[in-house]
């Protein structure tokens, strides 16, 4: 019996240092609850919250750096499409100012073609007529020679030879 009182009284003091345990569990819990669950809860919030703000952080610099990459390619495309247009420009410039100076140096030659045939022309006219001019006066002062006087065939030779030489020297002159 001793025993079971034992045992019975070990049972109490079990039950009673369990009410005791269960009671300072549920006053340690609360005031866990009261003082550390709030402010670690908060702390806990405000890392999810930084992290998901630094995630979606993250995501709008990574949207942004490859809208910028974007822009980049485009402009670098568009430049080349410029600089391929510039130079096809400056081609066309080239030939466009090559067929201009051509075109000009033809009619200018043209022009000193036709200004050389005219001068060539004229100065054949001018010799003609300067020869006629000279014709006429030899066949003039033959003429008056051969009436003031009665020439032989020799006499008529060496008249015609000295006015040959005369219109020889007038020539040279």
């Amino acid at each position: 019996m001793l025993a079971g009182l034992l045992v019975l009284g070990a049972n109490q003091v079990a039950l009673g240092d369990m009410l005791f345990i269960l009671v300072s569990f549920i006053v340690l819990a609360l005031l866990v609850k009261h003082f550390a669950w709030g402010p670690v809860t908060k702390m806990m919030d405000a890392r999810s919250e930084k992290i998901t703000g630094d995630l979606d952080y993250a995501d709008q610099e990574r949207t942004r750096a490859e809208k910028l990459a974007k822009e980049r390619e485009d402009a670098l495309k568009n430049s080349r499409a410029e600089a391929v247009e510039i130079v096809n420009k400056a081609k066309e410039s080239g030939e466009t100012q090559k067929k201009s100076i051509v075109s000009d140096a033809h009619s200018e030659a043209e022009e000193l073609r036709q200004r050389a045939k005219s001068d060539a022309a004229k100065a054949r006219e001018d010799a003609m007529s300067g020869a006629q001019n000279d014709i006429a006066n030899l066949s003039l002062e033959i003429a008056s020679k051969v009436i003031s006087k009665e020439l032989n065939a020799d006499d008529q030779k060496s008249l015609i030879d000295s006015y040959i030489k005369e219109l020889t020297v007038n020539e040279t002159k």
